[in-house]
């Protein structure tokens, strides 16, 4: 069995930049390539060495670096040729090769020439690392691009005209391969109009790292591994006028320490401000977290996240919520929705920016509904924004294909807002219209019966071959998703992290196991 071909970004020179992965991959590597001038060093090697042991080394040599020649791709390519064929030998004998890239692998990397000529013979994996243009940026401390910007990067042996044409054209630029380029690119950069922009970095995140302004650099002293960076320009623009608004925002945040603890204590109406107290005006977002997985998070809604002074919800949806040491987070029991309303209104009313999270939908029996009411019983003063989410129902549908095609109901089997005479007759009225039907809060620890209940109801409709959707902890780590007959639904393996989807007479079970139901109806 062949061995495994890794291209392993190390970084641009600092070892605490290399990932975990990149570790994780050298250590278990029975044999590590590096690529090296002829006097042997090889930076690449040096950032990782301290995790180099037993493994067999393969030093790649360039036959040519900066000195002339009349050849110099007929000799590169010759050389890729040799060192894949080197590295072949290895992975036939069935190890693992990881071959060691500086800054990214498929960034101006060297490894790219490797897995274009083995990549189709060998599985292959290649793992990004940390460019010199990210830690360049970083040195600098200023931002590549914001907003709507552009960013290009350019390698210094471009056409000097080229080169000017372009720098001009872009918002922001990053200019690679400095060395023996610096005097062209310079000026490429005056001819411009960007040379006042730039900045020039060197060898950064390393302890030899050097930086200052492109015009004041001796290009003598220019080393390959350097990086011309023409910033943002809105980042520049904007700076001013975000740092008054930070120094702003300081003093309101030492005004606002100083007001009674009692205010900011999670609880209800013993946290309400008097109209007296009342500062700038503040705002309660209610988000949907969508089911579970981050990737399902609305960019609104991480927005609305990122914006809160504070995030308010039951315990188990504010724990997703990623930490922030700006915020405060008060969590609270499940069964105190309309006292967490108030909490949070009370905190908006005293000029916070507060969100109240749910899972799924805010609006879709969750929280949504009990801000808004209180807001508009006892706080018409705050404004209140939802930001919906992916429900719990789409999520278990889109994971079995689409059981929910056409017309279809959604009902809560919890009695504890409503009788369950009213449940019994909407889940009776549903069936008998022939609805596809989604199943919230079908069971908990105190609940049990429901479900059986419910189980009886709709087969007084439907056939017991009807297809149900059982969806458990989606996009959780005990996600469960299986389909079964309605007659042979067992209550008992239902809980409340559950959700079930009933089909109607149209819904069909596929063979390849897809569920779906067609927008036709006959």
């Amino acid at each position: 069995m062949s061995g495994r071909l890794y291209g392993v970004g190390v970084g641009p020179g600092d070892p605490g930049l290399v990932t975990l992965r990149a570790v994780e991959l050298i250590r278990a590597a029975d044999v590590v390539a590096f690529h090296c001038a002829r006097h042997g060093r090889s930076n690449a090697r040096a950032i990782v060495a301290d995790h180099l042991g037993s493994q067999i080394e393969e030093p790649l040599t360039y036959p040519v670096t900066t000195e002339d020649t009349d050849d110099y791709q007929g000799r590169i390519d010759a050389f890729y040729t040799e060192a894949a064929a080197r590295l072949a030998a290895h992975l036939d004998a069935g190890r693992d090769v990881v071959v060691l890239a500086e800054g990214d692998p498929f960034f101006y990397g060297s490894y790219m020439h490797l897995h274009k000529r083995l990549a189709h013979r060998y599985d292959a994996e290649v793992v990004p690392g940390v460019t010199s243009v990210a830690a360049a940026a970083a040195a600098l401390g200023t931002p590549l691009v914001e907003r709507d910007e552009v960013l290009t990067v350019l390698p210094g042996t471009l056409d000097e005209d080229e080169l000017a044409r372009r720098l001009a054209d872009t918002d922001a630029a990053a200019v690679m391969k400095l060395g023996r380029t610096f005097t062209g690119v310079r000026t490429a950069l005056r001819r411009s109009g960007r040379s006042d922009e730039a900045h020039y970095v060197e060898r950064a995140s390393t302890a030899n790292e050097r930086q200052g302004r492109f015009e004041d650099v001796d290009p003598a002293s220019v080393p390959y591994f350097s990086v011309g960076i023409v910033p943002s320009r809105v980042h520049v623009a904007t700076t001013g006028a975000a740092r008054a608004d930070g120094d702003a925002a300081r003093g309101a945040s030492e005004a606002l320490s100083a007001c009674s603890p009692a205010l900011l204590a999670p609880g209800g109406r013993e946290a309400t401000s008097s109209s007296t107290s009342r500062t700038s005006p503040g705002a309660v977002t209610v988000v949907g977290l969508g089911p579970g997985a981050r990737d399902r998070l609305t960019p609104e809604a991480a927005t609305a996240l990122a914006e809160a002074d504070d995030v308010v919800g039951y315990t188990t949806y504010v724990a997703r919520v990623p930490p922030n040491p700006r915020q405060r987070v008060h969590g609270s029991d499940n069964r105190v929705e309309s006292e967490r309303a108030a909490f949070a209104l009370d905190l908006a009313r005293a000029g916070r920016r507060v969100a109240v999270v749910s899972s799924g939908d805010p609006g879709v029996f969750a929280m949504a509904s009990a801000v808004v009411e209180v807001a508009a019983e006892d706080y018409p003063d705050v404004p209140v924004r939802v930001v919906p989410g992916v429900t719990a129902a789409h999520a278990v549908a889109a994971k079995i294909g689409a059981p929910l095609g056409h017309d279809f109901a959604t009902i809560s089997l919890s009695d504890r807002l409503k009788s369950w005479d009213v449940v019994e007759r909407r889940l009776a009225a549903v069936a008998e219209t022939d609805m596809v039907v989604t199943l919230y809060n079908p069971a908990s620890r105190s609940r049990t019966w429901q479900v059986e209940a419910a189980q009886r109801i709709l087969l007084k409709h439907r056939e017991p071959s009807t297809p149900v959707i059982v969806g458990r902890d989606v996009d959780g780590p005990e996600e469960s998703v299986r389909v079964v007959e309605l007659g042979s639904l067992e209550p008992g393996e239902v809980d409340m992290r559950t959700l079930l989807i009933v089909g109607s007479s149209q819904t069909r079970w596929a063979r390849t196991g897809a569920v779906y139901t067609p927008r036709r109806y006959w």
